[in-house]
């Protein structure tokens, strides 16, 4: 935890937390954030600042979604990333939201903390360290005690859970002191105790390195959305989309995946469904494989709302399939249609031909949406299995667990 200190002159500081000398210090705002960049190996800890070289918005105008590209350099880094990997991104908080917390808690955002030699003011601690977003049940039984509210306090009652989660959702920190404010003034100390760390947030690595060299490249689908009468948005998408610049300096880490990478053999055909932004490995995928000379077939299923403002990539599919590196393209675009439709209907519409590359030794990947999606692709698969194979649900449930067993169904889902 951070040590408050108090200023006691241009540039000098005493702590709070203990009695001594008062310690002369020069005040320099740091220009990346506090990280070290000393050592040469980029952790999540000590993350690489990789410039911004490029960002692109994928959607046309009209369409309900904003996904935009981001390039990022990592010339001098000596960053190594395999197709399929994921990249860390250690982002800040959005300005307004800092300060809508300083003011409903009471605090000015000047003053002066001590952390392992470093100080920086509780506005740069919000901003950098702390998640000043995400509400949860656990800290809403941390605040409860400060707040001394008999309607919080009921709501944290275990007969009114479904009532819990219906104030929760889409509600941010700054609304609970908002609706809930503290009894009596809350004290440094106690304010930072009931934040946690703010995460770094994982993407799909979109681009190859063979590709790419001294780049990596993502697919960034941007939220934002208005919830309780206030526009809110997510921490890190709207930071890569809004708070840097090209030149500016993003920290970032590989984080190595091991459970979704192409196959060992070049030869070997894939079959890859990736709606949305879930599109971001396989345009890796296709780029290694087109940069290794692979031989292996290449099959793409990809979905989104409208064909005219929302096909990802579009024109590199397009010079893809014109050059034979894709061997086959079906898209769903569900706003499209009366009756919408999604990948999974794609593939039960190819169920003949996929079940063909299956029984040819093809790897089946999947990526995007956890909750629904890939639930749903799952069992058009196990439903081709039964309608193609000839087999019963359990066989075909079997078949399709042995397929995962073999590592030849791979997920990338969140």
């Amino acid at each position: 935890m951070p040590r408050l200190v108090e200023l006691t002159g241009a540039g000098k500081v005493a702590t709070t937390a203990a009695a001594g000398t008062a310690a002369a210090v020069t005040l320099v705002p740091d220009p990346q954030s506090g990280f070290g960049h000393d050592s040469g190996i980029w952790n999540k800890k000590n993350p690489f600042p990789a410039k911004l070289k490029q960002r692109i918005l994928l959607n046309g105008q009209g369409s309900l979604k904003e996904t935009i590209h981001v390039e990022l350099d990592l010339a001098g880094s000596g960053l190594y990333y395999k197709p399929g990997d994921a990249l860390g991104v250690v982002p800040v908080n959005c300005p307004q939201v800092v300060d809508d917390m300083l003011r409903l808690a009471g605090f000015r955002g000047d003053e002066i903390f001590e952390q392992d030699g470093r100080f920086d003011s509780l506005q740069e601690l919000l901003t950098r360290d702390y998640d000043v977003t995400g509400l949860s049940k656990h800290l809403l039984g941390k605040y409860a005690p400060f707040a001394k509210n008999k309607q919080l306090e009921r709501l944290l009652q275990d007969d009114n859970a479904a009532k819990l989660q219906e104030y929760i959702y889409g509600r941010e920190i700054r609304d609970l002191f908002l609706d809930f404010p503290p009894a009596d003034n809350l004290s440094t100390d106690q304010f930072l105790g009931l934040l946690r760390k703010l995460p770094p947030r994982l993407y799909s690595i979109a681009s190859s390195l063979k590709a790419h060299p001294d780049e990596v490249h993502l697919t960034v689908g941007v939220v934002r959305y208005n919830a309780h009468n206030k526009e809110r948005k997510g921490v890190c998408s709207s930071y890569l989309a809004d708070l840097v610049q090209t030149g500016d300096t993003v920290p970032v880490y590989i984080h190595e995946n091991r459970n979704f990478a192409l196959p060992a053999d070049p030869d070997t055909p894939i079959i890859m469904v990736g709606p949305g932004t879930g599109i971001a490995p396989f345009r890796a995928f296709i780029e290694e494989r087109v940069a290794t000379g692979a031989k292996g077939k290449n099959w793409l299923f990809f979905g989104d709302q409208r064909f005219q403002y929302d096909f990802l990539y579009q024109l590199e599919w397009q010079d893809y399939l014109n050059s034979g590196a894709l061997n086959r393209l079906d898209v769903a675009f569900s706003r499209d249609t009366e009756q919408k439709v999604y990948v999974q209907h794609r593939m039960l519409e190819q169920a003949k031909q996929l079940y063909a590359w299956l029984q040819e030794g093809a790897c089946f990947y999947v990526c995007g949406d956890a909750s629904r999606m890939a639930k749903d692709v799952h069992k058009a698969l196990i439903d081709i299995y039964v309608q193609e194979g000839g087999m019963s649900s359990e066989a075909a449930e079997a078949a399709v667990q042995q397929l995962q067993k073999d590592r030849r169904y791979q997920k990338d889902v969140y």
